[in-house]
């Protein structure tokens, strides 16, 4: 018996079977139980997350010789048909290959008569965004008033090249990319019933190298038991794939940490003769900065090789380490070659020298300690510029180098002397406007922007005849 890949092998044949799609299936289950049916259905998303998978399992439950449901029986003739392929009310066509209007024509010339066997004609019009603005025109009137046996089902993944007239007549559904997490899960199950040993490393990597595809996960898989002999290893999937393991990106972040210039580049020259994709190796890297910096908001780590570097960097510097990732993928076409741009990129996040959160804390209470003794620590140094300033600005504790901002209306002049307690107490009818000047001032865009983004505080309102 010949060889069935297994994303033909494992295509699924009813609802329960489809994975990463619960909002698109729940819509179309309660459609058909309830008897709601539209007589044209959309589905678009990328390639391989189910979309003429979902048309084929929905056509099935509308000509189910039990009944029109969301569970079709899977016995009749109609169920058997729909699984082998060749359910003679089933009309599938790739747009692609027949995109004119005279194949259009010939699709519809037969729409009006009755269905052969079943309850309903069904078109199935893959890669419908394909077809020519004449194949369209001549779609238009029999879509919007259809016989009512007959249901057209398109499928796309470039909803945006489809006509508006198209898209008014059709119930749309958009499939998401599939989670990681959820392809990875279904690769376990498929892998056990195939008796196929494999490790969780290796399937991770699969998952996140199939980019929200079930489709691409299954021929990824199929071509990693190829490369392993019969089996699935992270050494032949990294291999296979071009990309670094966990253990190595783990690696660089130590060098990160003890600021080893030469045995990081030497590490990236061994990486180069394993003909590693650098810019897969960017995005593992982004990805694990990203997972460390939500690790020291929840205080767990996804992954245990994650663990040991929690407290070895501060927020601020992940910040940043994130940000010279970024431009350093963006940069990257724009290098000699990877390699080179690669290089660049470490050698920015190493002259960033990583600050523990533990120094971080420790800096933070000695500027506390002086601020407390009244010494001339930062904070201090900016309170006391301020004070002595009797410009017209609005002052900031955030920034001890942001300069004195002045405002344009009836704003703000220093006056930092405290007031008694006898005026506190009684309020004098200049106090009462400069109250009503501040709730103006409040109002004014400028300075609830300054208030907003910088910390700056009204200190006094000078207001102009």
């Amino acid at each position: 018996m010949a060889y069935v890949v297994l994303a033909r092998k494992y295509r699924p044949r009813d609802f329960h079977e489809v994975r990463g799609q619960d909002h698109t299936v729940k819509a179309l289950v309660n459609a058909l139980d309830f008897d709601r049916l539209h007589h044209a259905y959309l589905f678009s998303g990328t390639r391989g997350v189910g979309k003429t998978t979902l048309a084929r399992i929905f056509a099935n439950c509308l000509n189910c010789e039990a009944k029109v449901s969301s569970t079709p029986c899977g016995d009749c003739i109609a169920c058997e048909g729909f699984q082998s392929g060749n359910y003679p009310d089933m009309y599938e066509v790739d747009a692609a290959s027949r995109t004119g209007v005279d194949d259009m024509r010939k699709l519809l010339e037969n729409v009006h008569y009755s269905p052969n066997v079943g309850r309903f004609k069904v078109y199935l019009i893959d890669e419908v965004h394909m077809l020519s603005t004449a194949s369209f025109n001549a779609l238009l009137k029999t879509l919007e008033e259809p016989p009512n046996h007959v249901k057209f089902l398109f499928a796309t993944t470039d909803p945006k090249k489809v006509p508006l007239t198209v898209l008014s007549r059709c119930l749309q559904f958009h499939l998401r990319n599939i989670e990681p997490a959820v392809i990875n899960t279904q690769l376990e199950t498929i892998l056990a019933q195939e008796d196929i040993q494999f490790d969780k490393e290796s399937l991770q990597l699969l998952a996140r190298s199939a980019q929200g595809s079930m489709r691409d996960a299954l021929s990824l898989t199929d071509q990693a038991v190829s490369h392993g002999g019969g089996s699935i290893a992270i050494d032949r999937v990294a291999e296979m794939l071009g990309t670094v393991r966990t253990d190595e990106v783990s690696e660089i972040l130590n060098m990160l940490v003890k600021g080893d210039r030469r045995a990081t580049l030497a590490f990236v020259n061994q990486l180069s003769k394993q003909a590693v994709s650098f810019s897969d190796l960017l995005e593992n890297l982004q990805r694990t900065v990203h997972e460390l910096a939500l690790a020291q908001i929840t205080g767990q780590a996804d992954t245990e090789q994650l663990e040991p570097f929690i407290g070895k960097f501060s927020a601020e510097w992940l910040q940043v380490a994130y940000q010279i990732l970024v431009v350093g993928m963006r940069d990257l076409k724009y290098a000699p070659d990877h390699k080179i741009g690669f290089e660049m990129t470490l050698v920015r996040l190493l002259d960033f020298e990583p600050v523990t959160s533990t120094s971080t804390e420790s800096s933070t209470a000695k500027n506390e300690q002086t601020a407390k003794e009244g010494g001339t620590g930062p904070r201090n140094q900016a309170k006391t510029k301020r004070d002595s300033n009797d410009s017209t600005h609005i002052s900031s504790d955030k920034n001890e180098d942001s300069p004195s901002i002045q405002a344009n209306s009836n704003l703000v002049q220093s006056s930092t002397s405290p007031k008694s307690d006898e005026s506190i107490q009684k309020k004098s009818p200049t106090e009462d406007n400069d109250s009503l000047d501040r709730e103006v001032a409040l109002q004014d865009p400028i300075v609830s922007s300054l208030i907003k983004n910088f910390g700056a505080q009204i200190v006094d309102i000078k207001r102009t005849p």
